[in-house]
C-alpha cells in the first residue's frame, strides 16, 4: 500500500537523507544547462536522460510528479523543472543553483549575439556552428517522446488522452492551460468511477525494512524536512521573492526616472512573466506586436531573429526577451552609451522575467510535495501526465517540421489549424545530418553530447565549406 501524504511527513522524514554531495550537483546541473537545446522538450529529455536514467537520482514517478506542476506554472516549465529538483535535493541553495545554472548559458550566448547584432549586424558563424543542431535536438525531442511516453501511457485511456491533447493544440490550437486543466478534471473524475485506468502516478512503493536495491533512486519519499509546507515559510519566501523582483525597477526609477526604458521594460516584462502559460510561443505575438508597434524596441521581422538566436543556444526559449530588452535600450540609450544601454536593458529583463521562476517553485513547491500521496491528485496529474506527452508530440512536429524545411505555411480551414510545409523549402542537408543524429541515439547510442558536437561540426563544414 503506498504512503498517504500526511504519513510521509510525519514519520521522520529526515531519516531517508541521500548521499549525493552539493559539488557533484553543481556540476551535474551544470552538464545539463550545456546540453539545453532544443526548447522546453529537447530541456526535459536532456533532464529526464541524466537524473532519472543515468544518476538515477530521481525516480520517473517522482520527475513526472514535479514536471505536471511545474507545467501548470507560467514561465519557462523546463527552468522551473530543474529548481523543483534542485530544491529537493539541497534546498533553497539547490534550487537557485540548478535554476540560474540553468539559465546562464543562454544569457552569456544571446548577450554576445545580441551585442554582434547591434554592432555588426552579422551571426554567420553563429548561424553556420548552430545550423547542424537543430536536427540533432530533433532526436533528443522524439527520444524524450518516446521514453516518457512508454512509462506514462499505461493504458488505453492515457494514450487517448495523449492523442487527444496533441490533436486539440496542434491542430485547434486550444490553450495550453485549458488542455492541461480539461485534463487533471478527467483524471479527477475519472479515477473516481475507473481508479485502474487513472491511478498511474503513483507513490514510492514501500520495501521490506533493510531491503536495499543498486535500483534504488536517491529521492525518496521521505527526501527531508524541508519540503514541509508552513505559513511562516511561505511568508518569509513571498516577501524575499517579491523584494528581490522590484527591488531593482526601484532603483532604476531613482537613477533614471520613471519613464525610462529600463524601468519600463521591467514593468512591460514583469507583466509577461505571470502570463507565459503554456511556454513561450504562446506569448512571443503579443510581445513582438507590443516591442514593435507600441514601444519601437524593435524593426519588422528583427524578432525572428531574435527567436533564431534563442532557438539554437543553450537555455530557455523565452530567453528571446533578452535580445528585445537589448534592442530597445540599445536604441533608447538616453545618456549612457549604446553598447552599455543595451546591456543594462537585457539585464533587467532577465531578471523580471526569471525571479517570478523561483518564487513560484520555493512557494508552492511543497505544498505539491505533501499532497503527493493524495489518490484524487495523483489520478489528476496521471491524466495531466498523459496530455503532456501530447504536448510535447506537438513542439517535436513543430520543431522539426521549421528544421527541415525553410518555410512552413499555416492554414487555417474548418476551424483547423494545419501547418504545411512547402516541399520545395526541404533542407536535404538537415535531413541528413537529423537522420544520422537518430542513427547514433537510437542505434548506437551514442551520448547526448556527442551527438550534438558531431552534428554542429557536420553543419559548420557544410556552411562555411561546402555551401
Amino acid at each position: 500500500m503506498n504512503p498517504t501524504s500526511k504519513e510521509i511527513f510525519l514519520n521522520k522524514p529526515d531519516t531517508h537523507k541521500h548521499s549525493i554531495t552539493f559539488r557533484e550537483a553543481f556540476w551535474v546541473w551544470v552538464k545539463v544547462a550545456i546540453y539545453s537545446f532544443g526548447g522546453p522538450a529537447g530541456q526535459i529529455a536532456v533532464m529526464h536522460s541524466i537524473l532519472v536514467e543515468e544518476k538515477r537520482w530521481i525516480s520517473e514517478n517522482r520527475f513526472l510528479h514535479a514536471l505536471n506542476y511545474c507545467m501548470l506554472l507560467p514561465g519557462p516549465e523546463a527552468q522551473q523543472l530543474a529548481t523543483y529538483i534542485g530544491w529537493l535535493l539541497h534546498k533553497t541553495i539547490g534550487g537557485l543553483t540548478a535554476g540560474i545554472l540553468f539559465v546562464l548559458p543562454g544569457v552569456v550566448s544571446i548577450l554576445v549575439l545580441s551585442i554582434l547584432y547591434a554592432g555588426f549586424q552579422d551571426t554567420t558563424f553563429v548561424q553556420a556552428l548552430f545550423f547542424g543542431l537543430k536536427p540533432a535536438v530533433m532526436a533528443v525531442v522524439v527520444e524524450a517522446v518516446v521514453r516518457i511516453g512508454r512509462r506514462a501511457l499505461k493504458n488505453e485511456v492515457m494514450v487517448t488522452l495523449a492523442g487527444l491533447a496533441f490533436i486539440a493544440i496542434f491542430f485547434f490550437d486550444i490553450p495550453f492551460p485549458l488542455i492541461v486543466f480539461s485534463a487533471g478534471v478527467i483524471g479527477y473524475v475519472g479515477g473516481k468511477f475507473r481508479e485502474d485506468k487513472f491511478y498511474v502516478i503513483k507513490g514510492h512503493e514501500p520495501k521490506a525494512e533493510g531491503e536495499r536495491t543498486k535500483d534504488d533512486f536517491f529521492i525518496t519519499d521521505a527526501i527531508g524536512a524541508h519540503t514541509q509546507p508552513s505559513l511562516g515559510r511561505s511568508l518569509r519566501v513571498l516577501v524575499i521573492c517579491l523584494l528581490l523582483w522590484f527591488s531593482p525597477l526601484i532603483l532604476l526609477a531613482l537613477a533614471f526616472g520613471v519613464g525610462s526604458v529600463y524601468v519600463t521594460e521591467g514593468v512591460f516584462f514583469s507583466k509577461t512573466a505571470v502570463v507565459t502559460f503554456g511556454g513561450a510561443y504562446a506569448v512571443l505575438a503579443y510581445i513582438a506586436q507590443q516591442a514593435v508597434n507600441t514601444y519601437g524596441w524593435l524593426k519588422p521581422g528583427e524578432m525572428l531573429d531574435g527567436l533564431g538566436m534563442a532557438e539554437t543556444t543553450p537555455g530557455p526559449l523565452i530567453m528571446v526577451v533578452q535580445f528585445v530588452g537589448f534592442m530597445g535600450a540599445y536604441r533608447n540609450p538616453g545618456s549612457l552609451d549604446p553598447m552599455l544601454s543595451g546591456i543594462i536593458g537585457s539585464m533587467v529583463t532577465t531578471w523580471v522575467t526569471f525571479v517570478p521562476c523561483f518564487l513560484w517553485i520555493f512557494l508552492g513547491a511543497p505544498y505539491i510535495e505533501y499532497l503527493r500521496g493524495n489518490k484524487s491528485l495523483s489520478t489528476a496529474l496521471s491524466a495531466i501526465t498523459a496530455a503532456v506527452v501530447g504536448v510535447i508530440l506537438n513542439l517535436a512536429v513543430w520543431f522539426s517540421l521549421h528544421t527541415v524545411f525553410g518555410t512552413v505555411n499555416e492554414i487555417h480551414t474548418l476551424g483547423m489549424r494545419l501547418q504545411v510545409p512547402v516541399w520545395q523549402s526541404l533542407n536535404i542537408v538537415s535531413v541528413l545530418i537529423a537522420i544520422g543524429a537518430f542513427v547514433v541515439l537510437f542505434r548506437y547510442k551514442l551520448s547526448m553530447i556527442t551527438t550534438l558536437a558531431v552534428s554542429a561540426a557536420s553543419g559548420l563544414l557544410y556552411n562555411l565549406i561546402l555551401r
